[in-house]
């Protein structure tokens, strides 16, 4: 049986402030809590061992009232006892129930759970927070394009195609990519497959709204063009970020917040899963890569970004303005501003990601080996399921990218040598003024012998 008790909340309180008396609901090994209008400061106010409230100039009158809601309580738990229910219901299922019952106005106003609404908040909350973020940002468009009281009422059945497009109209004026607006139509298509699922509803009104993207510039790099960012002479500010940059390259791509979060290396071998897409990786750590890690090796993770970063994100976007930097820098002027020639005005973390595979394909490693690398389904997914794909395909796969990359080497053959004009793309002019070759040292000839004549007799 459910049991009830008086729970003074410090959990989040500075010390000598007031804290909120609340009834503690335990049931099955789970805890719910209802607020009570009562403020007390521990030890001072509130006797813990008698469950009274003391040396508060109203404690009278508040020893009356959080009795009388506390008994109120119990009598609804003896209740749902005695009808046979209270075993079906969760700690927090019996608040709610005990919430609705002493406040008749919240009876009145409760959730439809058939409205788009309900159903799009309860399928976010099974979310992983970076994709959560992406289904705030669309209630967010969608509050502003109807209005919060409108959008709690909306049933299903009203989001017609004529309501989408109207939608997709609103969001143009101030998002004119189609592939970001198409982020937010995909995340109402998930809660209409949900709901329909569930047989809350049969109405889908994406049989005649297609959600078709708009085809977008490649975000890699060439292989050429990879080796002048790894060789380039950057400055200080942005060694780091260049070598995360690089560190993700060396591990095919890997998302910037899985880096962050990686944990320890087990038998030379990073595992995880994807933040993502759950899918398990089993990374084999190239020397290159064992480099960097150890050169950033942080306290509490694998590498030292949360050590240093408030979030992930704070750091990505910290790292794609520096990427962005990279290249010549002139001074000018009496306080030396600087001004910037990038070699990639537009590179960012996702580059790396973008040129492993497509450097892979032109080596041309089959595409189910780049799908594995990448963590991503190839084929049948239901096939898929049953095939533990060969881990070793993957590592030969990357140490022939990054021998490829650093030292023009295909198949242990140097093709290319490094350090030339032609390893970059680049004329010899070019590649001097960037600094990645050395000018040619000017062949100093030996003096000609002047011929005397003989002389005659």
């Amino acid at each position: 049986m459910a049991n009830t008790r008086f729970f003074l909340d410090t959990r989040n309180a500075k010390p000598g402030a007031p804290c909120v008396l609340k009834i503690a609901i335990a049931q099955k090994k789970k805890t719910a809590y209802i607020s009570l209008d009562a403020k007390l400061v521990p030890n001072d106010q509130w006797d813990c061992s008698k469950e009274k409230i003391i040396n508060h100039p109203d404690k009278q009158v508040l020893n009356t009232y959080i009795n009388r809601v506390k008994s109120q309580v119990d009598s609804l738990i003896i209740r749902w006892t005695n009808e046979g229910v209270i075993n079906t219901l969760s700690a927090s299922e019996i608040k709610d129930r005990c919430m609705e019952e002493l406040d008749p106005d919240r009876k009145k106003a409760k959730e439809d759970k058939t409205t788009f609404f309900y159903r799009f908040n309860k399928y976010a909350e099974r979310m992983k927070p970076g994709s959560r973020r992406t289904f705030d940002h669309t209630l967010n468009r969608l509050t502003a394009f109807i209005g919060e009281t409108a959008l709690k009422k909306l049933k299903f059945e009203d989001m017609t195609v004529d309501w989408l497009t109207s939608f997709d109209i609103f969001m143009a004026k101030t998002a004119p990519s189609k592939n970001s607006r198409n982020i937010h139509f995909r995340n109402i298509r998930t809660v209409f497959n949900d709901a329909i699922e569930d047989n809350v509803t049969s109405f889908y009104p994406f049989r005649r709204f297609k959600i078709k993207g708009e085809v977008t510039a490649k975000r890699d790099l060439s292989v050429e063009e990879l080796r002048r960012l790894v060789y380039f002479d950057c400055e200080d500010c942005a060694v780091k970020y260049r070598d995360y940059f690089m560190l993700m390259f060396y591990l095919m791509g890997i998302n910037n917040i899985d880096l962050c979060h990686l944990k320890e290396i087990t038998k030379g071998r990073l595992e995880f899963h994807r933040t993502k897409t759950h899918h398990f990786f089993s990374m084999k750590i190239e020397p290159e890569a064992m480099a960097l890690i150890e050169k950033y090796k942080g306290e509490n993770w694998l590498l030292d970004i949360l050590d240093h970063w408030s979030s992930d994100e704070f750091f990505r976007k910290k790292m794609n303005k520096h990427l962005q930097k990279i290249g010549p820098v002139t001074r000018s002027g009496l306080g030396g501003k600087k001004t910037y020639a990038p070699l990639f005005p537009k590179l960012t973390t996702y580059y790396a990601r973008h040129s492993w595979a497509s450097i892979a394909s032109s080596l041309d490693i089959p595409i189910e080996t780049i799908s594995a690398g990448l963590g991503h389904e190839y084929g049948n997914r239901i096939t898929a399921i049953y095939i533990n794909y060969d881990n070793r395909k993957v590592d030969i796969a990357n140490r022939k990218v990054i021998d490829w990359v650093l030292y023009g080497k295909i198949d242990g053959k140097v093709v290319i040598n490094p350090g030339t004009p032609e390893f970059f793309g680049l004329k010899e002019k070019e590649a001097v003024e960037l600094g990645l070759v050395k000018p040619k040292e000017k062949k100093r000839g030996r003096p000609k012998k002047v011929s005397t004549p003989k002389k005659t007799t």
